[in-house]
């Protein structure tokens, strides 16, 4: 069952710009797991293999949440300055070996990113008017609630998004790009096959996007951002309609392309 889990924190000092990266998120959530559980934690560090969570980049609170979240400061988040940090996790294991944390969270206790304290003040886990980042469904409840008519699949880009294509990235999101990397993670975690899915009847209708440029100490990144919307055109039987429709509301708790647990890959599904 996937989880889309909003954790709204606190900093007690500044956070610096070296410290907001997706490497130094990616340590935080892993001394989260390793607060419950140092075993999965090493398994989370030291494993290859597609991990079961995405990670967003820090957020600033502010009255709306913003198409195009923020990746790349040039200045310190102050003290005091609310934030919020959006986890998602992909399979049950997972989101029952931390639910201790969540379950025995103290509000007095300070977690750290870099030299800097946090505490964490709540965690959203349902969906709120002022927070689309948070949600659950089962997966069996995604399939049963996706549309077998509906032809317009919009996608927002909130973070920057690039895809493997084979020595190398590209930040281009074409139709195959998008759903094969939805469907791969579709049948790793849900256990519903959608046998010989074909992507041919999905075309670009409308897409407002540019590159942007991730950059931490180890590497940078090109993706791009923005919105598409993609339409399935031609003869199509319901049955694949609604295995689009069902990839198309996954997008939002598995992220596509690379480096999702670095905050790369954020894409929700939007009103064409």
């Amino acid at each position: 069952m996937p989880h889309s889990l909003v954790f709204n924190l606190l900093p007690l000092s500044p956070i610096y710009p070296d410290y907001l990266s997706g490497r130094h998120l990616h340590a935080l959530f892993l001394t989260l797991v390793s607060s419950v559980d140092l075993e999965l934690g090493n398994n989370l560090h030291f494993s290859q293999a597609e991990k079961a969570f995405t990670l967003s980049p820090l957020q600033l609170h502010q009255p709306y949440i913003p198409k195009k979240l923020r990746w790349n400061y040039e200045k310190a988040i102050a003290a005091n300055q609310a934030c919020w940090w959006r986890i998602s996790l992909l399979d049950d294991t997972l989101f029952g070996k931390l639910t201790q944390l969540w379950l025995n969270l103290n509000p007095q206790k300070p977690w750290h990113l870099g030299p800097t304290d946090l505490m964490i003040t709540s965690i959203l886990g349902t969906p709120q008017s002022t927070q689309p980042w948070a949600n659950a469904s089962s997966y069996a409840q995604l399939y049963q609630e996706a549309s077998d008519h509906e032809r317009t699949l919009a996608f927002q880009f909130a973070t920057p998004t690039t895809f493997r294509q084979g020595k190398f990235d590209t930040p281009f999101p074409t139709p195959e790009s998008v759903f094969n990397s939805l469907l791969k993670r579709w049948h790793k975690y849900s256990k519903l096959e959608f046998n010989n899915l074909s992507l041919e009847a999905i075309f670009p209708s409308y897409f407002d996007i540019k590159t942007e440029v991730v950059i931490d100490s180890r590497s940078k990144s090109i993706g791009c951002v923005g919105q598409v919307t993609y339409r399935i055109l031609g003869d199509v039987e319901p049955l694949i309609i609604k295995q689009l429709n069902t990839l198309a509301n996954f997008a939002m708790y598995c992220g596509i392309g690379r480096k999702t647990t670095m905050g790369m890959g954020m894409i929700r599904r939007v009103n064409s």
